[in-house]
């Protein structure tokens, strides 16, 4: 079962010698896009207007409007994340280092797997 954020919410869930932990997508999203606007070569996270074809850049607090997750039965996570690039940077160097840096990160955090990690270019900015 997959279940994106900002839909039906299915929670990443363990079970320990004292009991449940169960982990809201919208958490996981919120510490994965701390994490991403840290990396090297990424302005931000990118809110995209599907009916205009637009692509803004999103404030610090509205960062994990950026990414989707979904989280399987097996507790298994996927993370879809909307980005801005700096510009002059090597796009799949930048991808790359984002890709490792996150799922290392959130496995630590969360103690689940990360399954997969797809990143969407949305646009390119000079930054100062």
């Amino acid at each position: 079962m997959s279940v994106q954020n900002g839909g039906a919410c299915m929670q990443g869930a363990m079970s320990t010698g004292l009991g449940k932990i169960e982990i809201n997508p919208d958490v996981i999203a919120t510490y994965a896009g701390s994490i991403a606007v840290e990396c090297f070569g990424i302005v931000g996270m990118a809110a995209v207007n599907m009916m205009d074809g637009l692509t803004r850049l999103l404030k610090k607090d509205y960062l994990n409007r950026g990414i989707n997750v979904a989280i399987d039965d097996k507790s298994e996570i996927t993370l879809d994340f909307h980005v801005i690039v700096a510009y002059g940077v090597g796009i799949s160097t930048v991808c790359r280092n984002l890709k490792d840096t996150v799922k290392y990160q959130v496995e630590a955090f969360t103690g689940m797997k990360v399954k997969e990690i797809n990143i969407f270019v949305e646009g390119v900015r000079v930054t100062d």
